[in-house]
């Protein structure tokens, strides 16, 4: 990951539909994506996962990826958020930004 000023981070979720008999296959696949994690997966086929990356087109051409892997029926972008890395690892006070349950 570049480590200049300007670097970014980028983090999107998605949800991939499996043939219900490839899960397991396609959850294995997924892992092995640079930046992919998969989070959750339901025996009728669904998976949650992660991406993270360096800009757009990193989540982009992981998208792409993941969406031509065998027993990939379709991955569907659902979130993606970016930022400076500079701005992702700085520390939030949590009582400035929790809304107050109480």
């Amino acid at each position: 990951m570049n480590t200049s000023a300007s670097a970014e981070v980028h983090i999107a979720g998605l949800v991939v539909h499996a043939w219900p008999q490839a899960v397991a296959q396609v959850a294995r696949a997924v892992r092995a994506v640079p930046g992919a994690d998969v989070h959750a997966s339901s025996a009728d086929g669904r998976l949650v996962v992660t991406l993270e990356g360096p800009g757009e087109a990193a989540i982009a051409d992981a998208l792409v990826r993941i969406q031509t892997l065998d027993g990939v029926l379709a991955a569907s972008l659902v979130y993606q958020h970016g930022e400076s890395s500079a701005a992702m690892d700085t520390e939030v006070e949590l009582e400035d930004h929790a809304p107050n349950l109480r």
